[in-house]
């Protein structure tokens, strides 16, 4: 039980703060682990006095970490959308962790939020995330910062020497704070064993990872993708030793003669090296993401999957109308749910999100889901309608009863059908309607040809 936003873990004393909504306490800047530089993640286990929980804790260094993006014209959209007019600090120390949770909670089940962003930036607290509206309906909240780019997913194989393999340092830090959360979150009123992962784009291929690594089995009782779910041959990571070259080439550019001196270069040379890198390289995003490391992530996701090893839990995944590629997009989502039950694993379920969002002509561009996924309209600029809120409210409904159950289905709702070979209609979020139906291929061939969609 919570008592004036302070709970005791295991770590010790925390104090929260109120949050907008009564009766719920939000617990920002938490930190789930430390590491350093290339290094695998430490989880905290205690600290010394009551730990202040009051504000966001740092983000990840990332490109925008070094300039105004307000003055960068082609990166605005995103900032305009989720970040104008806040602010962020970023640092390499940046392990943190946001709760929110019911004043009253008891043993309630979890939904912890995985964010996106290539991989290369964001973070778990812009404006569009909050937990509040989800502890409305009874569960328990969490957001996570994790490490980007070039300090998250380095390769090298002089890092393969130290502990055996190398890459994915930003999922380690992931599962560390998970094992975090299921060794604390009883204390917020949270069930360990009653975690949903959830995450979007590059978060939601981060959940798929994990739902497919020896490393989770039985962490999570469920895993919700949103624009990154779904196992596609030609999207599968590569062995970290095809990245070798890739960061060998950041090495060179930094004149570093070892790792120890890679180690020491200041974060913002390490960015611009990394950035330039990528410029010249085909096919960068191979290299800044997921590697086959051996033991976090054994082999591909779609030979993973096509031999049934994914974890045999319920999934839920989807994408919007104007996504990156959207046709692929949606039939890696829709095919990964028909999967499972092909396989005789839980049901899993698919939606297509293509509510036009008001206020300019990009559709429903990729990431716009997320407004209405954690019920935060009213932090956006756009004039939102009543139409609006009501989808947003029956989205959270949706994804609180499989947070809860496993099955996004209730009295009162639309019926979502499971995917399976003889049911391979979706649940449709559009302008007017929430019901099942197909999105017209057409329609989502003639918006990746015309290249309508929103890239950060």
């Amino acid at each position: 039980m919570i008592k004036d936003n302070r709970v005791i873990t295991p770590c010790g004393e925390i104090q929260g703060i109120k949050s907008k909504v009564d009766n719920i306490s939000a617990f920002k800047g938490i930190r789930y682990a430390t590491a350093k530089r290339w290094q695998h993640p430490v989880e905290v286990t205690s600290w010394e006095g009551v730990y202040d929980a009051s504000k966001f804790g740092n983000c990840s260094y990332q490109p925008r970490s070094f300039y105004n993006e307000e003055e960068v014209t082609e990166k605005a959209f995103y900032y305009n959308e989720f970040r104008k007019g806040e602010t962020y600090t970023y640092s390499e120390d940046c392990l943190f962790l946001n709760i929110w949770a019911p004043d009253n909670a008891e043993n309630a089940p979890v939904l912890f939020y995985i964010h996106g962003g290539g991989f290369k930036g964001g973070c778990g607290h812009e404006k569009h995330f909050s937990g509040e509206e989800l502890c409305k309906r009874g569960l328990v909240v969490v957001t996570i910062n994790y490490r980007l780019g070039a300090l998250g997913f380095c390769s090298l194989p002089e890092l393969a020497l130290e502990e055996g393999f190398t890459g994915n340092y930003g999922l380690y830090d992931q599962v560390c704070a998970l094992n975090w959360v299921r060794n604390n979150i009883h204390s917020f009123g949270g069930d360990k064993d009653k975690i949903t992962i959830m995450g979007q784009s590059a978060g939601g291929m981060s959940v798929q990872q994990l739902c497919v690594s020896p490393l989770t089995e039985g962490m999570f009782k469920g895993a919700i993708m949103l624009s990154g779910g779904g196992a596609f041959k030609a999207m599968s990571a590569k062995p970290a030793s095809d990245a070798y070259s890739f960061w060998q080439g950041v090495k060179e550019k930094l004149g570093a003669k070892n790792i120890d001196e890679l180690r020491a270069v200041d974060a913002e040379k390490l960015f611009e090296a990394f950035g330039a890198q990528s410029k010249e390289t085909k096919g960068a995003m191979s290299y800044v993401g997921p590697v086959i490391d051996g033991n976090l992530i054994v082999d591909t996701v779609y030979e993973l999957a096509m031999a049934g090893k994914q974890h045999n839990i319920p999934y839920l995944m989807g994408s919007t109308s104007e996504d990156m590629m959207p046709p692929f997009i949606h039939g890696m989502a829709k095919d990964w749910s028909t999967l499972q039950t092909t396989q005789g694993k839980c049901a899993s379920y698919t939606y297509f999100f293509s509510r036009q969002l008001p206020g300019d002509k990009c559709g429903a561009w990729h990431s716009s889901d997320l407004w209405y996924t954690f019920g935060t309209l009213a932090n956006g600029w756009r004039p939102f309608t009543d139409w609006d809120y009501e989808l947003s409210n029956r989205m959270m409904d949706y994804i609180a009863n499989f947070v809860k159950s496993g099955n996004p289905n209730a009295n009162g709702l639309p019926v979502w059908l499971a995917n399976d070979k003889n049911q391979d209609k979706v649940m449709m979020f559009t302008d007017k309607t929430i019901e099942m139906g197909k999105p017209s291929k057409l329609k989502l061939f003639y918006t990746m040809l015309t290249n309508k969609a929103v890239g950060e």
